[in-house]
């Protein structure tokens, strides 16, 4: 029966010219038919063309670059060359997955992978550089520090990857991104990846990435994902919001809920109070070292605490099977933000639930979300927890007896004839000089000068002077 499994995954990827341990990887990872992202990049990433892509978050875009660089690599082999491609992606949590994403696939291959993210030993990155392996997945910030050291070399690359484009548009790492280029060949082939190719910033970047790509947009950059269910609680502040939390996460049934906050300190505070309240928390936020970092997510995808607390920071990045719940503790800052957030959840065709507590400083943003994504946000309640706050108020449209009022008085001034319809002529000013010369004959004017028309009796008033 696995067999049989296995056969017919391998079958729906056998189209796309993948060698057989990619396709016995493919099938033992899990992978039964091509996502749409991975059916349009796959054929032309493996033309050898430069291309840069759209598609909604947890679309299987990870396996859409990864598979077709692992093919180049298998039928153009080098035993000798260093470093042949290069994934850079912002943070180091997406690090870790994109790696995640490589052992599934390549178990049946000898290509080696690495990953350069700072906050670990740079020792073991060292001696993991030394090693030559052919795929380097890394964060901007780190691997330019080996370069500039002279401890990694890329002058092999023949791949690029610019995975999350728009995340890296978002953290400032564009100079770097930039300055890593620039140890690269010329002569690669160079994949972009982004939630949206719109924002501002992506084109000019991929300009200078990319020759005569191919552009691939699988969704709308607004597309909320058809799989999640969105609400809103109304709060009143703070500690309001921290109540509705602990109510939430204790009487929900979840096997893995995530929690988002707009800092770092409103991430910790809402952790400490989980936590004090007797919730298996654990937070994650910019600030923490690798270590510990991964720590946390090890605890989270084992099962041993239920929910993660987290900053903007690893919003995106983010992927643990069986997450059903997010709430955003705070409402996002930006449309893009909160689909990307809601996106951690609903993935693998199961259903999600995004919450999001909104008091009424963040009213107007809330509304400007579900503008900007086109999604319908169902209203809910907790028992007990009600707000005081439900919504602006709203604006009464002025009685009909008024309007017919105001109405009737500017026809009145406007000189309205109700007996035949017919407006009276204005009335005109009267000037007391011409009350004194009633009666009286006008002088005749100066004669026009020769070669002057019918006004010519104006003379312009002399210069001073």
């Amino acid at each position: 029966m696995i067999e049989h499994e296995l056969a017919d995954a391998a079958n729906a990827f056998a189209t796309l010219d993948l060698a057989e341990p990619l396709l016995r990887g493919i099938a033992k990872a899990g992978f039964e038919t091509p996502t749409p992202v991975q059916a349009a990049v796959l054929p032309v990433a493996l033309q050898g063309r430069d291309l840069m892509a759209a598609a909604a978050t947890g679309s299987g875009k990870t396996a859409a670059f990864l598979l077709p660089i692992m093919q180049r690599l298998l039928d153009e082999p080098a035993p000798r060359a260093g470093t042949r491609a290069l994934v850079l992606v912002p943070t180091r949590e997406l690090a870790s997955q994109v790696l995640d994403h490589f052992h599934a696939v390549a178990s049946y291959t000898r290509l080696t992978a690495a990953v350069i993210v700072g906050g670990e030993p740079r020792n073991h990155q060292v001696n993991a550089l030394r090693r030559n392996p052919e795929i380097l997945i890394a964060t901007p910030g780190r691997l330019l520090e080996h370069l500039d050291t002279g401890e990694a070399d890329l002058t092999d690359v023949r791949f690029i990857v610019l995975d999350e484009a728009d995340r890296m548009l978002d953290m400032g790492l564009v100079e770097e991104v930039v300055a890593i280029l620039n140890h690269a060949p010329g002569e690669r082939q160079s994949l972009l990846f982004s939630a949206t190719l719109h924002r501002r910033g992506i084109i000019e970047l991929a300009d200078y990435l990319l020759k005569d790509p191919v552009s691939i947009t699988l969704d709308h950059p607004r597309t909320a994902h058809p799989h999640i269910d969105h609400q809103i609680i109304l709060s009143d502040d703070a500690a309001h919001k921290a109540a509705q939390l602990q109510r939430l996460l204790t009487a929900a049934e979840f096997d893995r809920a995530l929690v988002f906050a707009n800092t770092r300190a409103g991430a910790e505070q809402a952790g400490a109070k989980l936590v004090a309240a007797g919730v298996r928390a654990v937070v994650l936020h910019g600030e923490l070292d690798q270590r510990e970092r991964k720590r946390v997510m090890a605890l989270f995808r084992a099962g041993t605490v239920s929910v993660l607390v987290a900053s903007d920071v690893a919003a995106r990045g983010l992927d643990v099977p069986g997450t059903e719940l997010v709430v955003n503790l705070d409402v996002p800052r930006s449309g893009d933000d909160y689909l990307h957030r809601s996106g951690r959840t609903g993935r693998a065709g199961r259903r999600g639930l995004a919450v999001s507590l909104v008091s009424a400083p963040e009213w107007n943003r809330m509304e400007s979300i579900e503008r900007y994504l086109g999604i319908s946000v169902e209203r809910a309640v907790i028992d007990g927890l009600k707000a005081r706050f439900q919504g602006p108020p709203k604006r009464s449209k002025p009685a009909k007896k008024v309007v017919k009022k105001v109405v009737k008085k500017l026809a009145a001034k406007r000189g309205a004839n109700a007996a035949d319809g017919a407006a009276d002529k204005p009335k005109l000013k009267e000037r007391l000089r011409e009350r004194k010369n009633i009666g009286k004959r006008r002088k005749p004017s100066a004669k026009p000068a020769a070669g002057q028309g019918v006004d010519a009796g104006f003379e312009p008033p002399k210069r001073r002077g």
